[in-house]
């Protein structure tokens, strides 16, 4: 090898190895992404605070699954402290401050939406939030009033509109759908939903959708069966149709012309995260529907649409350990 030619081979190799131990490589840019180096190119003290802080507060997320009881149940994302990120913004100081941890929402491998067709119950349990579901197919003057006090509280709910009660009230039918809150599919006539032909299935779920859609913009996403009632192909039908069939935690059974206080008690003494509360406009949901809206909050239970309950957003506030540690239990 003549002079010229080592000279040659010799910056190669020296430009080579600057590649593998350059911390600014792919390789390690990417371990910054992740959090796993600090920006000091090397581990000092706060970096491994903040590191063994990561360790106590990793949560694994919890994949969507067809439960026992439950059937098919949403996932929940995990959390992991951003190290790098956490790192920048206490390296001024030098100290390590919990309040400064950085936290990142890891997705669960499998969705809602991975799942066969089956009916849902309840969020995932993990979850402090819950939601109303109200099935309209009458009970017009209590409407207004069940709106006023959501709007009081900003809270939001799921309304199950029954098709052939849209088409003879549209302007109720939009009143609900401006006041912001979510509408779902409660078939066009009411009827047992587990005792028909596919085809009149199909015909109660795409009639009452195409009906709502043209009343409200709104094409809903979720179904309530009439009553309760549905079989294995309802859930398939409703499924092809762009809809998941949703049931209920706890029932109201505001029908019955409970008091006031009876129904908050009923509710109260079966709620839990991730609950999904059945209700009508009657009046004792319209009287009791401000205390019970009180005392979930101070139970810290946000009330959410179906939508928000059963999304993989953690409820959390990403800025104490305390919330953290409760919230992983």
């Amino acid at each position: 090898m003549n002079a010229k030619n080592l000279i040659a081979f010799t910056l190669i190799a020296i430009l080579s190895l600057s590649a593998i131990f350059n911390p600014y490589t792919n390789q390690y840019l990417e371990q910054l992404k992740n959090g796993d180096v600090p920006a000091s190119k090397g581990e000092d003290e706060l970096y491994e605070q903040i590191a063994k802080a990561a360790d106590d507060y990793q949560i694994d997320p919890q994949d969507a699954k067809i439960d026992r009881v439950w059937k098919a149940m949403p996932g929940y994302n995990g959390i992991r402290v951003d190290k790098e990120a956490s790192y920048q913004k206490m390296k001024k100081n030098k100290v390590f401050d919990e309040r400064k941890l950085v936290f990142i929402q890891i997705k669960p491998e499998i969705h809602l939406a991975d799942l066969p067709p089956a009916p849902i119950y309840r969020g995932h349990p993990d979850k402090p939030m819950v939601s109303f579901l109200i099935n309209v197919a009458w009970g017009n003057e209590y409407i207004p009033s069940i709106l006023a006090t959501l709007k009081e509280h900003k809270t939001y709910a799921t309304f199950f509109l029954e098709g052939r009660w849209v088409k003879e009230n549209p302007e109720l039918a939009k009143m609900i759908a401006d006041s912001g809150h979510e509408i779902g599919n409660h078939s066009y006539s009411h009827p047992n939903m587990a005792k028909l032909g596919s085809n009149q299935i199909k015909q109660e779920l795409s009639k009452t959708n195409d009906i709502i859609e043209a009343t409200t913009n709104i094409k809903p996403t979720w179904f309530g069966p009439p009553s309760g009632a549905y079989r294995d192909e309802t859930v398939k039908i409703a499924q092809s149709q762009g809809l998941k069939t949703v049931m209920w935690t706890v029932d109201t059974i505001d029908w019955r012309k409970p008091s006031p206080q009876a129904l908050i008690q009923r509710v109260m003494s079966n709620v839990r995260p991730g609950t999904m509360i059945l209700m009508h406009p009657t009046e004792s949901t319209a009287k009791s529907l401000d205390t019970l809206i009180t005392e979930l909050q101070a139970k810290n239970l946000k009330i959410g649409t179906v939508t928000k309950l059963m999304d993989e957003e953690r409820m959390i506030k990403l800025d104490g350990s305390q919330d953290l540690k409760q919230e992983g239990n």
